[in-house]
């Protein structure tokens, strides 16, 4: 069996939605046992956010959304009502055999329950506990809840983030995914990597707190300083780099391209590429910060020339000049580019209920322990039987009686 990275480590899942599940998944390629805790009845939120809707058994639409599966891959669900007495001495029990527990409820709720990291410490000192929350665990906003979109705006992302405000269509705009939730999910996989390293060194767990707001804000890093530096609030560009020229889409004569003359060296090699040796040979233009004073007057000009050939045709004679720059492509695009096809970006996973789940391959290419695609994402309650049975030592009687009085629910 091929060896992986975190095959000796076990995490209990109990988040939902994306920060959580965004994480738990890093883990779960990673090799790491993760297992999911979900409402009978009703399972992580995400669940019913389709159509699109995971295939099942011939093609047919399934009760899982392709927003679940995206994130849920490599788990086992287990459904087990932790609001109920018996749920909860359930998840202690499974806690202390457990190296890493990540939660996203709000501040304080699972204290109610006896499943705070003060409580599951002193069962197991080796605890790993992470906690996602949108502001954090402490502060005048821990109390409040938010999502994704939320932070974009709060956190000063939408502010350099669309048109510029003088141009047409001008304003704050949002990013396309939810990147404050994946974001949160890969600060708190580099953070969870990090506790276990330093246990593996003193024997103890600790306690990690990851807000949504502070990994947003942290995105801004390269903005943020210059604004510490300097007292400018910067603003949006919207295509535009604010301290490169020309680094932006082109329009073409049959659609948009991306252009990115990252240093003169290469502005140089973009001038001859366009066959516009004039613009290379211009003082002003030779430098960086020449062509930022000036971007009004250069771009339009750029503009003119981009425009007299196709996409196709402009990518060809940039790359044998090694300018970087690529089309703009759809998903479907995507899937169809040689390279993407080449890296395996496509994972299908077939799913025990039947059927196939598509998802996107970890970027994480580890030689030595490589990532390894075995679990689809699980249906609801898909592994409460094997988890009682096998990690809690359950009789069949046991289970059934747990099942009776609503404790948990399996997948049959």
């Amino acid at each position: 069996m091929t060896p992986q990275s975190l095959s000796h480590i076990r995490v209990l899942d109990l988040s939902r939605v994306l920060a959580g599940p965004w994480c738990t998944q890093n883990l779960a390629d990673l090799g790491a046992e993760v297992i999911k805790i979900e409402r009978p009845g009703a399972g992580d939120d995400t669940r019913g956010w389709g159509p699109p809707w995971v295939k099942g058994e011939g093609g047919t639409d399934t009760t899982d959304s392709t927003y679940f599966a995206a994130a849920n891959r490599g788990k086992k669900s287990v459904a087990v009502d932790i609001a109920k007495p018996a749920g909860q001495a359930l998840i202690r029990e499974l806690a202390a055999q457990c190296d890493v527990l990540i939660e996203n409820y709000k501040v304080g709720d699972l204290a109610r329950y006896g499943l705070d990291y003060a409580t599951l410490s002193a069962i197991n000192p080796g605890l790993v506990y992470c906690s996602i929350t949108g502001y954090g665990q402490d502060g005048p906003f821990s109390h409040k809840p938010g999502y994704d979109f939320v932070f974009q705006g709060m956190g000063g992302l939408m502010s350099v983030t669309g048109e510029a405000d003088r141009l047409p269509g001008g304003g704050p705009q949002k990013v396309g995914i939810a990147i404050a939730d994946v974001l949160t999910g890969m600060y708190a996989s580099v953070a969870i990597l990090a506790a276990l390293n330093h246990r593996s060194q003193s024997g103890r767990g600790q306690y990690i707190d990851m807000a949504l707001l502070d990994c947003i804000v942290a995105l801004g890093g390269n903005q943020i300083t210059g604004y510490f530096a300097s007292g400018k609030v910067p603003g949006r560009f919207g295509n535009a780099h604010a301290t490169l020229v020309p680094y932006q889409v082109f329009g073409t004569a049959d659609g948009q391209m991306v252009v990115a003359v990252g240093n003169d060296v290469q502005w140089q090699r973009y001038c001859d590429a366009i066959g516009r040796p004039d613009l290379a040979q211009e003082e002003r233009w030779r430098k960086v910060t020449g062509r930022i004073v000036g971007r009004d007057e250069l771009v339009p000009d750029l503009c003119n020339t981009m425009a007299t050939r196709t996409t196709a045709d402009w990518i060809a004679r940039l790359e044998a000049n090694d300018v970087p720059c690529g089309p703009i492509n759809n998903y479907r695009q995507v899937f169809e580019n040689p390279q993407v096809i080449h890296r395996g970006l496509r994972v299908d996973i077939p799913r025990t209920a039947g059927g196939t789940v598509s998802t996107i391959a970890s970027p994480m290419r580890l030689q030595g322990t490589p990532v390894t695609y075995e679990q689809a994402p699980p249906t609801l309650g898909e592994h409460t039987e094997w988890w009682l049975r096998e990690r809690m030592g359950r009789s069949q009687e046991q289970i059934d009686a747990l099942l009776a009085a609503g404790v948990v629910q399996t997948g049959r």
